[in-house]
């Protein structure tokens, strides 16, 4: 969330940003720093009634002291009726404080400066293309969904019976394979560093307001109404809000965590050819990668983070691409998001695996996470960063349709230890 001095230091660079980002109102800016004139307004002549009150009050204790009861009574209504009126005042000031708040948890992050111009995800940029050869498939080749039935792996049906459309069973080397990939990627992240966490897979609204799901993803999580929780769209949120009203020391930064999680979304109004098989579901399972560090090393901090996620891609001798988002596709947190699309060749399509993104201080002002400087001075606010390392749906789509031949399914060398087989036949 951006603060209202933010916005009234830099209100140009904040307009300029919501641009960038084609925010529809760019008029809620002015709206916000009238509300935050109001507010300092009263904060102001609050104040004022406040030290006017200490100094009476101190008066009356003069009077009585000297034996001036009648002076040192009346001064007392008339303390009585400015309490009155601080009261009034107090109020005034928490109705516009609120009134602020509603507007500013409205606000998107704004993009850094080397976010690219563009509305829609044809208009992202190519950070790192691929360049070496495609997997050549027999002429036969089949897309995940049809190989998935034809070897008894995953099965859409059932779990359309069982629950509902987007919630496929994996069964057999299928379930193998996915808890393989899962133990690879927690491995990865524990050797690179990142405290393991199993977090639980509801969160509250609190938390889920704190790292941006609301109020802007609201429609995309499923709610659990009679006990007012949110099943969580990705391990970030739980993760994350384990810093939530925390002070952490200089010396803690940076803190890197990582954990395996199911996420559930309801991907509302997603249809046609691109949601076949395991293209976008309702439940997947995904190992996320958080950093909470200190703002001066927060993009060196993203370049780690991007090299940790080609390093698990390169490993899985999967093709892809980092493509760096525009302004209109970004997430409502993000100042800067790079995606990570691997080929899916029976398809003829790239799949996105993962998004890698710092958020600056959005996350932290919201979440109430500060960190003290090591000189003691005033607590200052960290960036908080995280990435898919990796989201499995679609890495398990593109391995079996990259990996066919005439004998199976080939398993990635650096999965045998997992999985316990090398090929599905």
């Amino acid at each position: 969330m951006l603060q209202a001095n933010t916005i009234r230091q830099e209100r140009e660079r904040i307009l300029e940003g919501l641009t960038k980002r084609h925010f529809p109102d760019l008029g809620i800016i002015d709206r916000i720093l009238a509300l935050d004139d109001d507010r300092r307004k009263y904060q102001a002549s609050g104040d004022e009634i406040l030290a006017e009150i200490n100094r009476l009050s101190k008066q009356i204790g003069d009077l009585f002291k000297s034996g001036q009861a009648a002076e040192a009574n009346a001064l007392k209504e008339e303390v009585a009726a400015r309490k009155e009126t601080l009261k009034d005042v107090q109020e005034h000031q928490d109705r516009t404080a609120v009134q602020l708040e509603e507007l500013l948890i409205t606000v998107p992050n704004i993009p850094h400066s080397s976010v690219p111009e563009g509305r829609t995800p044809e208009d992202n940029e190519v950070f790192q293309d691929w360049t070496k050869p495609m997997p050549d498939l027999p002429p036969d080749a089949k897309p995940h969904w049809e190989l998935a039935e034809a070897h008894g792996i995953i099965d859409f049906p059932l779990g359309v019976k069982i629950t509902g459309s987007g919630f496929p069973l994996y069964r057999g080397k299928g379930a193998s394979l996915q808890r393989a990939l899962i133990n690879f990627f927690l491995d990865e992240a524990r050797q690179a560093g990142f405290e393991e966490i199993q977090p639980p897979l509801m969160v509250n609204a609190d938390s889920a307001r704190a790292t941006g799901q609301l109020p802007d993803k609201e429609g995309q999580m499923y709610y659990v109404e009679k006990d007012d929780l949110y099943l969580i769209p990705t391990a970030e949120v739980p993760v994350t809000n384990i810093y939530r009203d925390v002070i952490l020391e200089e010396k803690q930064l940076p803190i890197k965590m990582t954990g395996y999680t199911p996420c559930f979304r309801r991907e509302a109004g997603a249809y046609g050819k691109d949601v076949r098989g395991l293209n976008r579901v309702h439940q997947f399972d995904k190992v996320e990668i958080v950093v909470i560090d200190h703002p001066s090393r927060s993009y060196q901090t993203l370049d780690m983070m991007l090299d940790h996620v080609r390093g698990l891609l390169d490993k899985l001798e999967l093709p892809y691409r980092i493509l760096r988002l525009c302004g209109g596709d970004m997430s409502f947190t993000s100042a800067l998001t790079y995606d990570f699309e691997v080929w899916s060749a029976a398809q003829g399509r790239w799949l996105e695996v993962s998004s890698v993104s710092n958020f600056e201080t959005f996350q932290s002002h919201r979440m109430k996470l500060r960190y003290r400087p090591e000189d003691d001075k005033k607590t200052q606010l960290p960036h908080t960063l995280n990435g898919s390392a990796l989201a499995l749906a679609r890495i398990v789509a593109a391995l079996l349709e990259n990996n066919q031949d005439s004998f199976g399914i080939r398993i990635p060398e650096v999965l045998h230890r997992y999985t316990g087989f090398d090929r599905i036949p």
